[in-house]
């Protein structure tokens, strides 16, 4: 039979898969998943207890959260402490952060293409027409998914 210790190692855990899928910070997960089980707000120096990281990396990382919307600070007052609370639709959230994280992507990716085309106006015959008809063919791909991603953006959740 799991404990609730076990319970909320699993939670954490899953949070930080999620989180490194997306490609952020495992970090993330985990002060995510502490206030799920917690069901409340905590300080910053709780969240550290209770995630195992540092003040400073907890601080970090609630900066991020905060900009996707996932949490809010809070003061209260006569207290110097900072709190910490879940704010919004956590799959909203989410929707938002793999949203943002596709469309740095495809800005980078973008950016790339333009500057290979750049690389390649030295070189000519056979081999630049090729690099262009490939730079072509994958901007045009990029651009799908930008369109995909803009329909993905629009899209209410239940």
């Amino acid at each position: 039979m799991a404990s609730g210790k076990d319970v909320q190692e699993k939670v954490f855990s899953t949070f930080s898969d999620v989180a490194g899928s997306l490609g952020y910070s495992p970090t993330h997960g985990k002060i995510i998943g502490a206030l799920l089980v917690k069901g409340r707000q905590m300080s910053l120096q709780d969240l550290a207890k209770e995630t195992g990281y540092s003040s400073g990396m907890v601080s970090l990382s609630l900066d991020l959260l905060e900009v996707l919307g996932v949490i809010k600070k809070v003061k209260k007052p006569g207290d110097r402490k900072l709190y910490v609370r879940l704010h919004g639709d956590l799959l909203a959230c989410l929707k938002n952060a793999l949203v943002l994280k596709i469309k740095k992507a495809i800005e980078a990716s973008m950016a790339e293409f333009e500057e290979s085309r750049k690389g390649l106006e030295g070189v000519k015959g056979p081999e630049r027409e090729r690099a262009l008809k490939t730079i072509s063919i994958l901007e045009k791909e990029i651009k799908r998914l930008e369109l995909y991603i803009g329909l993905l953006e629009k899209i209410r959740l239940p």
